[in-house]
Protein backbone atom coordinates (compact mmCIF):
# COMPACT_ATOMS: atom_id res chain seq x y z
CA UNK A 1 0.00 0.00 0.00
CA UNK A 2 1.30 3.46 -0.75
CA UNK A 3 2.05 5.99 1.97
CA UNK A 4 -0.33 8.92 2.92
CA UNK A 5 0.37 11.49 1.08
CA UNK A 6 1.76 15.17 3.57
CA UNK A 7 -1.57 16.85 3.76
CA UNK A 8 -3.20 17.77 6.58
CA UNK A 9 -5.76 20.28 7.74
CA UNK A 10 -6.77 21.83 11.44
CA UNK A 11 -9.88 21.54 13.05
CA UNK A 12 -11.59 23.15 16.16
CA UNK A 13 -14.32 23.37 18.36
CA UNK A 14 -13.67 27.37 18.18
CA UNK A 15 -15.16 29.06 14.73
CA UNK A 16 -13.39 31.47 13.34
CA UNK A 17 -13.95 34.99 14.93
CA UNK A 18 -15.66 36.95 12.24
CA UNK A 19 -15.71 40.83 13.65
CA UNK A 20 -13.07 43.19 12.59
CA UNK A 21 -10.14 44.33 15.14
CA UNK A 22 -12.35 47.18 16.50
CA UNK A 23 -15.31 45.33 17.04
CA UNK A 24 -13.10 42.67 19.12
CA UNK A 25 -11.70 45.27 20.92
CA UNK A 26 -14.69 46.85 22.62
CA UNK A 27 -16.09 43.88 23.03
CA UNK A 28 -13.37 42.78 24.80
CA UNK A 29 -12.87 45.73 26.78
CA UNK A 30 -16.41 45.04 28.40
CA UNK A 31 -15.30 41.49 29.17
CA UNK A 32 -12.04 42.89 30.91
CA UNK A 33 -12.26 46.84 31.73
CA UNK A 34 -10.41 46.41 34.74
CA UNK A 35 -7.50 44.00 34.21
CA UNK A 36 -4.64 44.67 32.71
CA UNK A 37 -3.94 45.43 29.46
CA UNK A 38 -0.71 47.15 28.53
CA UNK A 39 2.63 47.83 30.70
CA UNK A 40 5.49 49.25 28.42
CA UNK A 41 8.27 49.36 30.94
CA UNK A 42 10.38 51.84 29.40
CA UNK A 43 8.09 54.64 28.92
CA UNK A 44 5.92 53.87 32.62
CA UNK A 45 2.71 53.05 31.24
CA UNK A 46 0.67 51.01 33.27
CA UNK A 47 -2.95 50.95 31.25
CA UNK A 48 -6.23 48.64 31.81
CA UNK A 49 -8.17 47.76 29.19
CA UNK A 50 -10.97 50.48 29.95
CA UNK A 51 -8.04 53.09 29.84
CA UNK A 52 -6.11 51.71 26.64
CA UNK A 53 -9.38 51.68 24.87
CA UNK A 54 -9.94 55.54 26.31
CA UNK A 55 -6.75 56.05 24.76
CA UNK A 56 -7.10 54.33 21.17
CA UNK A 57 -10.59 56.10 20.50
CA UNK A 58 -8.81 59.58 21.11
CA UNK A 59 -6.22 58.82 18.65
CA UNK A 60 -8.56 56.86 16.20
CA UNK A 61 -10.54 60.25 16.43
CA UNK A 62 -7.30 62.26 16.09
CA UNK A 63 -6.62 60.49 12.60
CA UNK A 64 -9.63 60.98 11.34
CA UNK A 65 -9.47 64.86 12.21
CA UNK A 66 -6.18 64.87 9.44
CA UNK A 67 -8.96 63.96 6.92
CA UNK A 68 -8.01 60.63 6.56
CA UNK A 69 -10.43 58.12 4.93
CA UNK A 70 -10.93 54.33 5.10
CA UNK A 71 -8.60 52.61 3.13
CA UNK A 72 -5.74 55.43 2.96
CA UNK A 73 -2.50 53.98 4.13
CA UNK A 74 -0.65 55.65 7.68
CA UNK A 75 3.16 54.14 8.03
CA UNK A 76 4.68 53.94 11.38
CA UNK A 77 8.45 54.20 11.86
CA UNK A 78 9.74 53.67 15.09
CA UNK A 79 11.18 50.75 18.02
CA UNK A 80 8.72 49.29 20.37
CA UNK A 81 6.36 52.16 22.83
CA UNK A 82 2.81 52.45 23.69
CA UNK A 83 1.90 55.07 20.81
CA UNK A 84 3.19 52.04 18.07
CA UNK A 85 0.42 50.03 20.21
CA UNK A 86 -1.91 52.87 20.10
CA UNK A 87 -1.31 53.27 16.53
CA UNK A 88 -1.88 49.70 15.31
CA UNK A 89 -5.21 49.76 17.51
CA UNK A 90 -6.67 53.19 16.20
CA UNK A 91 -6.29 52.99 12.82
CA UNK A 92 -8.07 49.39 12.66
CA UNK A 93 -10.97 51.32 14.31
CA UNK A 94 -10.37 54.24 11.29
CA UNK A 95 -10.53 51.68 8.57
CA UNK A 96 -7.01 52.82 7.53
CA UNK A 97 -3.68 50.69 6.46
CA UNK A 98 -1.26 50.35 8.93
CA UNK A 99 1.95 50.12 7.30
CA UNK A 100 4.77 48.66 9.05
CA UNK A 101 8.27 50.82 8.38
CA UNK A 102 10.98 48.84 9.67
CA UNK A 103 13.02 50.55 12.35
CA UNK A 104 16.23 49.50 10.54
CA UNK A 105 15.03 51.23 7.44
CA UNK A 106 17.44 53.96 5.78
CA UNK A 107 16.72 56.71 3.04
CA UNK A 108 16.69 54.83 -0.02
CA UNK A 109 14.12 51.96 2.04
CA UNK A 110 11.85 54.40 3.49
CA UNK A 111 11.32 56.26 0.48
CA UNK A 112 10.82 53.01 -1.49
CA UNK A 113 8.05 51.60 1.40
CA UNK A 114 6.05 55.19 1.51
CA UNK A 115 6.21 55.26 -2.15
CA UNK A 116 5.14 51.58 -2.68
CA UNK A 117 2.09 51.95 -1.04
CA UNK A 118 1.43 55.53 -1.38
CA UNK A 119 1.36 56.59 2.32
CA UNK A 120 -0.46 59.34 2.93
CA UNK A 121 0.98 60.07 6.87
CA UNK A 122 3.66 58.90 8.31
CA UNK A 123 4.21 58.44 12.29
CA UNK A 124 8.03 58.48 13.49
CA UNK A 125 10.27 58.13 16.14
CA UNK A 126 12.66 61.06 16.04
CA UNK A 127 15.32 58.25 16.53
CA UNK A 128 16.54 54.84 17.34
CA UNK A 129 20.21 54.42 18.64
CA UNK A 130 22.43 55.62 15.86
CA UNK A 131 19.57 56.47 12.91
CA UNK A 132 18.15 59.83 12.85
CA UNK A 133 14.98 59.21 11.28
CA UNK A 134 13.97 63.21 11.37
CA UNK A 135 17.50 63.83 9.49
CA UNK A 136 16.49 61.16 7.57
CA UNK A 137 13.01 62.60 6.50
CA UNK A 138 14.16 66.05 5.95
CA UNK A 139 16.83 64.71 3.83
CA UNK A 140 13.93 62.74 1.94
CA UNK A 141 11.63 65.83 1.86
CA UNK A 142 13.36 68.95 2.24
CA UNK A 143 10.26 70.52 1.51
CA UNK A 144 8.88 69.64 5.29
CA UNK A 145 11.08 73.17 6.45
CA UNK A 146 8.58 75.15 5.22
CA UNK A 147 5.21 73.25 4.87
CA UNK A 148 2.43 73.62 7.00
CA UNK A 149 1.47 70.38 9.06
CA UNK A 150 -1.09 68.43 6.85
CA UNK A 151 0.48 70.86 3.28
CA UNK A 152 3.51 68.89 2.86
CA UNK A 153 4.03 68.53 -1.15
CA UNK A 154 7.35 66.34 -1.37
CA UNK A 155 9.20 65.55 -4.63
CA UNK A 156 10.70 62.45 -3.55
CA UNK A 157 7.33 61.63 -1.66
CA UNK A 158 4.34 62.71 -3.88
CA UNK A 159 1.63 60.92 -1.43
CA UNK A 160 2.49 61.87 1.69
CA UNK A 161 0.43 64.90 3.50
CA UNK A 162 1.25 64.55 7.32
CA UNK A 163 4.12 63.85 9.08
CA UNK A 164 3.40 62.97 12.82
CA UNK A 165 6.68 62.96 15.00
CA UNK A 166 6.77 61.17 18.59
CA UNK A 167 8.43 63.33 21.29
CA UNK A 168 7.65 67.24 23.01
CA UNK A 169 10.23 68.38 20.52
CA UNK A 170 8.62 71.24 17.80
CA UNK A 171 9.78 70.34 14.14
CA UNK A 172 8.84 72.41 11.02
CA UNK A 173 6.42 70.90 8.84
CA UNK A 174 5.17 68.12 11.48
CA UNK A 175 2.85 67.18 14.25
CA UNK A 176 3.88 66.16 17.07
CA UNK A 177 1.70 62.95 18.52
CA UNK A 178 0.69 63.96 21.32
CA UNK A 179 -1.26 66.84 19.81
CA UNK A 180 -3.27 64.05 17.94
CA UNK A 181 -5.64 62.81 20.66
CA UNK A 182 -6.82 66.35 21.18
CA UNK A 183 -7.98 66.69 18.06
CA UNK A 184 -10.48 64.98 17.67
CA UNK A 185 -14.00 66.15 18.39
CA UNK A 186 -17.63 65.41 18.47
CA UNK A 187 -17.62 64.96 14.78
CA UNK A 188 -14.74 62.38 14.60
CA UNK A 189 -15.74 60.41 17.51
CA UNK A 190 -19.65 59.88 16.01
CA UNK A 191 -17.76 59.06 12.80
CA UNK A 192 -16.00 56.46 14.66
CA UNK A 193 -19.10 55.34 15.84
CA UNK A 194 -20.41 54.85 12.47
CA UNK A 195 -17.22 53.61 11.15
CA UNK A 196 -17.54 50.70 13.27
CA UNK A 197 -20.73 49.41 11.64
CA UNK A 198 -19.38 50.10 8.18
CA UNK A 199 -15.59 48.29 7.97
CA UNK A 200 -15.69 44.71 7.23
CA UNK A 201 -13.59 42.14 8.26
CA UNK A 202 -12.11 41.61 5.02
CA UNK A 203 -10.91 44.44 4.63
CA UNK A 204 -6.88 45.00 4.12
CA UNK A 205 -5.68 47.16 7.75
CA UNK A 206 -2.11 46.09 6.82
CA UNK A 207 0.92 46.37 5.12
CA UNK A 208 4.02 44.76 6.28
CA UNK A 209 7.24 44.42 3.93
CA UNK A 210 9.01 41.05 3.51
CA UNK A 211 12.37 41.41 3.37
CA UNK A 212 13.99 40.05 0.31
CA UNK A 213 17.38 38.94 -0.44
CA UNK A 214 17.05 40.23 -3.62
CA UNK A 215 15.21 42.52 -5.76
CA UNK A 216 12.79 45.21 -3.70
CA UNK A 217 11.17 44.24 -0.31
CA UNK A 218 7.28 43.01 -1.10
CA UNK A 219 4.09 44.77 0.59
CA UNK A 220 1.76 41.36 1.97
CA UNK A 221 -1.63 42.81 2.72
CA UNK A 222 -3.28 41.45 5.42
CA UNK A 223 -7.08 41.96 6.53
CA UNK A 224 -8.59 42.15 10.09
CA UNK A 225 -10.29 38.50 9.64
CA UNK A 226 -6.22 37.56 8.76
CA UNK A 227 -4.40 38.91 11.90
CA UNK A 228 -7.18 39.07 14.39
CA UNK A 229 -7.68 35.10 14.09
CA UNK A 230 -4.44 34.31 13.72
CA UNK A 231 -3.72 35.72 17.04
CA UNK A 232 -6.42 34.12 18.37
CA UNK A 233 -5.61 30.53 17.65
CA UNK A 234 -2.34 31.35 18.79
CA UNK A 235 -3.23 32.38 22.01
CA UNK A 236 -5.17 29.44 22.05
CA UNK A 237 -2.53 26.80 21.44
CA UNK A 238 -0.48 28.12 24.73
CA UNK A 239 -4.03 28.23 26.81
CA UNK A 240 -3.57 31.67 27.27
CA UNK A 241 -6.70 33.71 29.49
CA UNK A 242 -7.31 36.63 30.82
CA UNK A 243 -4.68 36.05 34.07
CA UNK A 244 -1.69 35.93 31.66
CA UNK A 245 0.97 38.46 31.39
CA UNK A 246 3.18 38.10 27.63
CA UNK A 247 6.55 39.37 27.70
CA UNK A 248 7.00 40.56 24.09
CA UNK A 249 10.41 41.89 23.28
CA UNK A 250 9.93 41.05 19.54
CA UNK A 251 9.28 44.19 17.60
CA UNK A 252 6.11 45.54 16.92
CA UNK A 253 6.67 46.44 13.32
CA UNK A 254 6.85 42.02 12.50
CA UNK A 255 4.06 39.69 12.93
CA UNK A 256 4.87 37.98 16.04
CA UNK A 257 4.91 41.66 17.51
CA UNK A 258 1.79 42.71 17.10
CA UNK A 259 0.12 39.74 16.04
CA UNK A 260 1.18 37.25 17.89
CA UNK A 261 2.30 39.36 21.07
CA UNK A 262 -1.02 42.25 20.50
CA UNK A 263 -3.47 40.48 18.97
CA UNK A 264 -2.83 37.26 21.13
CA UNK A 265 -3.21 39.45 24.33
CA UNK A 266 -6.09 41.17 22.97
CA UNK A 267 -8.32 37.89 22.34
CA UNK A 268 -7.91 36.52 25.76
CA UNK A 269 -7.77 39.89 27.70
CA UNK A 270 -4.19 39.15 28.90
CA UNK A 271 -1.24 41.51 29.04
CA UNK A 272 0.96 43.25 26.76
CA UNK A 273 4.43 43.93 29.05
CA UNK A 274 7.29 45.70 26.64
CA UNK A 275 10.62 45.48 28.52
CA UNK A 276 12.34 47.70 26.22
CA UNK A 277 12.66 49.67 23.00
CA UNK A 278 14.35 47.30 21.69
CA UNK A 279 15.73 43.85 22.55
CA UNK A 280 17.92 43.91 26.06
CA UNK A 281 18.42 40.49 27.55
CA UNK A 282 19.37 42.34 30.92
CA UNK A 283 15.94 44.18 30.37
CA UNK A 284 13.89 41.07 29.85
CA UNK A 285 15.03 39.04 32.46
CA UNK A 286 14.12 41.65 34.90
CA UNK A 287 11.10 42.65 33.06
CA UNK A 288 9.64 38.71 33.53
CA UNK A 289 11.04 38.65 37.52
CA UNK A 290 9.37 41.67 38.36
CA UNK A 291 6.10 41.76 36.30
CA UNK A 292 5.55 38.15 37.28
CA UNK A 293 5.33 37.80 32.90
CA UNK A 294 3.39 33.92 32.42
CA UNK A 295 4.45 33.99 28.74
CA UNK A 296 7.68 34.39 26.81
CA UNK A 297 8.23 35.53 23.61
CA UNK A 298 11.22 35.67 21.18
CA UNK A 299 13.76 34.23 18.58
CA UNK A 300 16.29 31.36 19.28
CA UNK A 301 18.74 33.96 19.01
CA UNK A 302 17.34 35.89 21.60
CA UNK A 303 16.47 32.93 24.28
CA UNK A 304 20.25 32.35 23.60
CA UNK A 305 21.30 35.75 24.59
CA UNK A 306 18.97 35.54 27.96
CA UNK A 307 20.53 32.19 28.87
CA UNK A 308 23.71 33.18 28.62
CA UNK A 309 23.47 36.56 30.58
CA UNK A 310 25.83 36.48 33.23
CA UNK A 311 23.10 37.62 35.52
CA UNK A 312 20.66 35.16 34.86
CA UNK A 313 20.82 32.96 37.83
CA UNK A 314 20.11 36.08 40.11
CA UNK A 315 16.30 36.48 38.37
CA UNK A 316 13.40 34.53 39.64
CA UNK A 317 11.72 33.33 36.85
CA UNK A 318 9.03 30.83 37.80
CA UNK A 319 6.47 32.52 37.16
CA UNK A 320 6.98 31.55 33.17
CA UNK A 321 4.94 28.59 31.89
CA UNK A 322 4.78 29.27 28.23
CA UNK A 323 5.65 31.11 25.35
CA UNK A 324 6.68 31.01 22.04
CA UNK A 325 9.95 30.33 20.02
CA UNK A 326 9.80 31.15 16.65
CA UNK A 327 11.06 33.76 13.66
CA UNK A 328 13.94 30.88 12.50
CA UNK A 329 14.93 27.03 13.20
CA UNK A 330 15.12 27.13 16.85
CA UNK A 331 17.63 24.59 17.88
CA UNK A 332 16.39 21.54 20.25
CA UNK A 333 19.26 22.41 22.82
CA UNK A 334 18.22 25.93 22.99
CA UNK A 335 14.25 24.78 23.87
CA UNK A 336 15.36 22.18 26.40
CA UNK A 337 17.33 24.68 28.33
CA UNK A 338 14.05 27.10 28.19
CA UNK A 339 11.92 24.55 29.65
CA UNK A 340 14.85 23.68 32.28
CA UNK A 341 16.31 26.48 33.15
CA UNK A 342 13.25 29.22 32.55
CA UNK A 343 10.57 27.17 33.99
CA UNK A 344 8.93 27.16 30.58
CA UNK A 345 7.51 23.85 30.74
CA UNK A 346 4.66 24.44 28.40
CA UNK A 347 6.61 26.25 25.59
CA UNK A 348 5.65 25.97 22.00
CA UNK A 349 7.10 26.78 18.49
CA UNK A 350 5.27 28.51 15.81
CA UNK A 351 6.40 27.75 12.37
CA UNK A 352 5.06 30.43 9.58
CA UNK A 353 5.98 33.83 7.49
CA UNK A 354 4.26 37.08 7.18
CA UNK A 355 2.38 36.49 4.16
CA UNK A 356 0.49 34.05 6.34
CA UNK A 357 -0.78 35.98 9.30
CA UNK A 358 1.77 35.07 10.23
CA UNK A 359 1.75 31.28 12.22
CA UNK A 360 0.87 27.83 10.17
CA UNK A 361 1.84 25.11 12.13
CA UNK A 362 2.63 25.72 16.31
CA UNK A 363 2.99 22.91 19.27
CA UNK A 364 0.81 22.03 21.57
CA UNK A 365 1.07 22.54 25.47
CA UNK A 366 -0.20 18.87 25.74
CA UNK A 367 2.89 17.71 23.19
CA UNK A 368 5.15 15.58 24.65
CA UNK A 369 8.80 17.47 25.02
CA UNK A 370 10.22 15.75 22.33
CA UNK A 371 7.62 16.01 19.76
CA UNK A 372 7.68 20.12 20.84
CA UNK A 373 11.76 20.49 20.75
CA UNK A 374 12.08 18.63 17.84
CA UNK A 375 9.14 19.23 14.98
CA UNK A 376 6.82 22.65 14.51
CA UNK A 377 3.90 21.22 15.38
CA UNK A 378 0.42 20.54 13.86
CA UNK A 379 -1.34 22.75 11.42
CA UNK A 380 -3.00 25.36 13.04
CA UNK A 381 -6.53 25.47 12.85
CA UNK A 382 -9.19 26.21 10.26
CA UNK A 383 -5.80 25.97 7.66
CA UNK A 384 -4.68 23.24 5.36
CA UNK A 385 -0.84 22.35 4.69
CA UNK A 386 0.63 20.03 2.16
CA UNK A 387 4.50 19.19 1.02
CA UNK A 388 5.20 19.00 -2.43
CA UNK A 389 7.44 18.15 -5.11
CA UNK A 390 8.88 20.29 -7.70
CA UNK A 391 5.96 19.27 -9.45
CA UNK A 392 3.44 20.28 -7.07
CA UNK A 393 2.36 16.88 -6.51
CA UNK A 394 1.71 16.17 -2.38
CA UNK A 395 4.88 13.97 -1.28
CA UNK A 396 4.23 10.60 0.61
CA UNK A 397 4.77 11.68 4.44
CA UNK A 398 8.11 11.33 5.47
CA UNK A 399 9.27 13.11 2.23
CA UNK A 400 11.26 16.41 1.86
CA UNK A 401 9.04 19.08 -0.36
CA UNK A 402 8.29 22.19 -0.21
CA UNK A 403 5.63 23.19 2.54
CA UNK A 404 2.29 24.95 1.11
CA UNK A 405 -0.08 26.68 3.45
CA UNK A 406 -3.77 27.90 2.58
CA UNK A 407 -7.08 28.99 4.19
CA UNK A 408 -8.47 32.07 6.23
CA UNK A 409 -4.47 33.30 7.34
CA UNK A 410 -3.33 33.55 3.64
CA UNK A 411 -2.49 37.02 2.61
CA UNK A 412 -4.63 39.58 -0.07
CA UNK A 413 -1.29 39.31 -1.97
CA UNK A 414 1.56 41.96 -2.32
CA UNK A 415 0.10 45.64 -2.35
CA UNK A 416 0.05 46.47 -6.16
CA UNK A 417 1.91 43.62 -7.40
CA UNK A 418 0.11 40.91 -9.21
CA UNK A 419 3.04 38.94 -11.20
CA UNK A 420 5.14 38.39 -7.41
CA UNK A 421 1.41 37.15 -5.78
CA UNK A 422 0.86 35.32 -8.39
CA UNK A 423 4.34 33.77 -8.28
CA UNK A 424 3.69 32.78 -4.27
CA UNK A 425 0.24 31.77 -4.55
CA UNK A 426 -1.29 29.46 -7.05
CA UNK A 427 -4.81 29.22 -8.43
CA UNK A 428 -5.90 26.89 -6.37
CA UNK A 429 -5.33 29.21 -3.02
CA UNK A 430 -1.66 27.77 -1.77
CA UNK A 431 0.90 29.97 -0.55
CA UNK A 432 4.08 28.48 -1.13
CA UNK A 433 6.21 29.33 1.49
CA UNK A 434 9.83 28.18 -0.13
CA UNK A 435 10.62 26.09 3.01
CA UNK A 436 11.21 21.83 3.00
CA UNK A 437 9.82 20.90 5.54
CA UNK A 438 8.16 16.60 5.98
CA UNK A 439 5.24 15.53 7.49
CA UNK A 440 4.98 12.34 9.54
CA UNK A 441 1.97 9.69 9.80
CA UNK A 442 0.97 12.00 13.30
CA UNK A 443 1.19 15.62 11.03
CA UNK A 444 3.86 16.64 12.89
CA UNK A 445 5.73 19.47 10.61
CA UNK A 446 9.66 19.04 10.60
CA UNK A 447 11.58 22.59 8.93
CA UNK A 448 14.74 20.93 7.33
CA UNK A 449 15.78 24.22 5.16
CA UNK A 450 14.92 26.68 2.74
CA UNK A 451 14.84 26.18 -1.45
CA UNK A 452 17.23 28.53 -1.73
CA UNK A 453 19.80 27.78 1.38
CA UNK A 454 19.74 23.57 0.26
CA UNK A 455 23.34 22.71 -0.77
CA UNK A 456 23.81 20.37 -3.53
CA UNK A 457 27.16 19.16 -3.04
CA UNK A 458 28.44 16.48 -5.58
CA UNK A 459 24.70 16.02 -6.79
CA UNK A 460 23.58 15.04 -2.66
CA UNK A 461 21.19 17.37 -1.11
CA UNK A 462 22.23 18.40 2.26
CA UNK A 463 19.93 20.46 4.58
CA UNK A 464 22.12 22.87 6.93
CA UNK A 465 19.46 22.58 9.63
CA UNK A 466 20.46 18.68 10.37
CA UNK A 467 24.16 19.91 10.35
CA UNK A 468 23.72 22.57 12.42
CA UNK A 469 21.40 20.54 14.92
CA UNK A 470 24.70 18.19 15.25
CA UNK A 471 26.40 20.45 15.72
CA UNK A 472 24.74 21.77 18.63
CA UNK A 473 25.55 18.99 20.67
CA UNK A 474 29.12 20.20 21.21
CA UNK A 475 29.86 21.39 24.64
CA UNK A 476 31.86 24.24 23.36
CA UNK A 477 29.22 25.52 20.73
CA UNK A 478 27.01 28.37 21.46
CA UNK A 479 25.38 28.95 18.47
CA UNK A 480 25.86 27.92 14.90
CA UNK A 481 25.09 28.91 11.02
CA UNK A 482 25.37 26.34 7.90
CA UNK A 483 25.68 27.89 4.25
CA UNK A 484 27.03 26.46 1.00
CA UNK A 485 29.59 27.97 -0.60
CA UNK A 486 30.90 27.53 -4.83
CA UNK A 487 33.40 24.79 -4.96
CA UNK A 488 34.84 23.82 -8.39
CA UNK A 489 34.69 20.00 -7.36
CA UNK A 490 31.80 19.37 -6.14
CA UNK A 491 29.67 22.03 -6.94
CA UNK A 492 29.09 23.72 -3.58
CA UNK A 493 30.81 22.51 0.06
CA UNK A 494 29.47 23.24 3.51
CA UNK A 495 30.54 25.73 5.95
CA UNK A 496 29.93 26.23 9.31
CA UNK A 497 30.38 29.48 10.93
CA UNK A 498 30.62 29.06 15.21
CA UNK A 499 30.36 31.34 18.05
CA UNK A 500 31.98 29.55 20.54
CA UNK A 501 30.66 29.67 24.46
CA UNK A 502 32.67 32.39 26.38
CA UNK A 503 35.68 31.58 27.06
CA UNK A 504 36.28 28.48 25.42
CA UNK A 505 38.43 27.52 22.47
CA UNK A 506 38.79 25.70 19.54
CA UNK A 507 39.59 25.24 16.51
CA UNK A 508 38.79 23.45 12.62
CA UNK A 509 40.28 19.89 13.39
CA UNK A 510 38.24 19.69 16.76
CA UNK A 511 34.83 20.24 15.05
CA UNK A 512 35.95 18.27 12.24
CA UNK A 513 36.96 15.33 14.24
CA UNK A 514 33.62 15.73 16.04
CA UNK A 515 31.63 15.43 13.75
CA UNK A 516 34.04 12.05 11.94
CA UNK A 517 31.41 8.90 12.39
CA UNK A 518 28.53 10.53 13.28
CA UNK A 519 27.09 12.39 10.41
CA UNK A 520 27.87 11.30 6.48
CA UNK A 521 31.37 12.24 5.38
CA UNK A 522 29.88 14.93 2.96
CA UNK A 523 27.93 16.57 5.58
CA UNK A 524 31.00 17.47 7.51
CA UNK A 525 31.91 21.19 6.87
CA UNK A 526 35.03 21.74 4.47
CA UNK A 527 35.06 25.34 5.47
CA UNK A 528 34.56 26.66 9.42
CA UNK A 529 34.79 29.95 10.00
CA UNK A 530 34.40 31.26 13.97
CA UNK A 531 32.96 34.29 14.83
CA UNK A 532 31.67 37.09 17.82
CA UNK A 533 28.41 37.35 15.90
CA UNK A 534 25.90 36.85 12.64
CA UNK A 535 24.62 39.42 10.09
CA UNK A 536 21.01 39.50 11.43
CA UNK A 537 17.93 41.21 10.66
CA UNK A 538 16.71 43.84 13.24
CA UNK A 539 13.73 40.73 13.73
CA UNK A 540 16.56 38.61 14.83
CA UNK A 541 16.40 36.60 11.58
CA UNK A 542 20.06 35.41 10.30
CA UNK A 543 21.22 36.32 7.11
CA UNK A 544 22.44 33.72 5.26
CA UNK A 545 23.21 35.52 1.73
CA UNK A 546 25.30 37.86 3.69
CA UNK A 547 27.68 35.07 5.34
CA UNK A 548 27.50 33.29 1.75
CA UNK A 549 28.89 36.39 0.33
CA UNK A 550 31.86 37.43 3.13
CA UNK A 551 32.41 33.78 2.87
CA UNK A 552 33.42 33.76 -0.67
CA UNK A 553 34.98 37.05 -0.29
CA UNK A 554 37.19 36.09 2.42
CA UNK A 555 38.24 32.55 1.50
CA UNK A 556 38.60 34.00 -2.66
CA UNK A 557 36.23 31.27 -3.33
CA UNK A 558 34.99 31.28 -7.15
CA UNK A 559 33.56 28.06 -8.91
CA UNK A 560 37.20 28.31 -11.08
CA UNK A 561 38.94 27.48 -7.97
CA UNK A 562 40.54 23.89 -7.71
CA UNK A 563 39.00 22.43 -4.70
Amino acid sequence: MSASASYDCGTSESKLLGETIGAHFDRMVERHRERPALIVRHQGIRWSYGELQGEVNRLAAGLLSLGLEPGERVGVWSQNNFEWVLTQFATAKAGLILVNINPAYRRAEVEYALNKVGCKALIASPALKSSDYLAILNDLAPELATARPGELRAKALPSLRWVIRLGEEPTPGMLNFGELPTRGGNAEHARLAELAGKLQFDDAINIQFTSGTTGFPKGATLTHHNILNNGFFVGQAMRLSAGDRICIPVPLYHCFGMVMGNLGALTHGAAMVYPAEAFDPLAVLRTVAEERCTALYGVPTMFIAELDHPEFASFDLSSLRTGIMAGSPCPIAVMRRAVDEMHMGQVTIAYGMTETSPVSTQSSIDDPLERRVSTVGRVQPHLEIKIVDAGGRAVPRGATGELCTRGYSVMRGYWADEAKTAEAIDPAGWMHTGDLATMDEAGYINIVGRLKDMVIRGGENVYPREIEEFLYRHPKIQEVQVIGVPDAKFGEEICAWIKLREGERANAEEIRAFCQGQIAHYKIPRHIRFVDAFPMTITGKIQKFVMREETIRDLKLTVEKTA
